[in-house]
């Protein structure tokens, strides 16, 4: 059974950072994307960055591009993403997210199968 399980989340100050991690379990990863997305109160969810499989390459959404970074540790089935310079517009449930597909490297919420279950992450004034 493949489980993604974010940690991390929590309440930080404007301004402050937080780091997300996600472990995988029940299958490796190494040749897949994975990804971050976030949902806040009553939007959709949305695309936040994702790297590729060997991690040589990220896209970021354009609202954390230059914040945040997204990483990978293969040998643990980890990724990581670091959030600098928060802003309470941050403020969002965070989920993890794993594509099945081997070598693809999308940003569309649709390319991912599997999903954590979210991360709370508050950003105060």
């Amino acid at each position: 059974q493949v489980q993604l399980v974010e940690s991390g989340g929590g309440l930080v100050q404007a301004g402050g950072s937080l780091r997300l991690s996600c472990a995988a379990s029940g299958r490796t990863f190494s040749d897949n994307a994975m990804g971050w997305f976030r949902q806040a109160p009553g939007k959709e969810r949305e695309f936040v960055a994702a790297i590729r499989q060997s991690g040589g390459s990220t896209l970021y959404a354009d609202s954390v591009k230059g914040r945040f970074t997204i990483s990978r540790d293969n040998a643990k089935d980890t990724v990581y993403l670091q959030m600098d310079s928060m802003k309470p517009e941050d403020t969002a449930v965070y989920y993890c997210a794993a594509d099945s597909v081997r070598l693809r490297f999308a940003r569309s919420r649709d390319a991912y199968d599997y999903w954590g279950q979210g991360t709370q992450v508050t950003v105060s004034p």
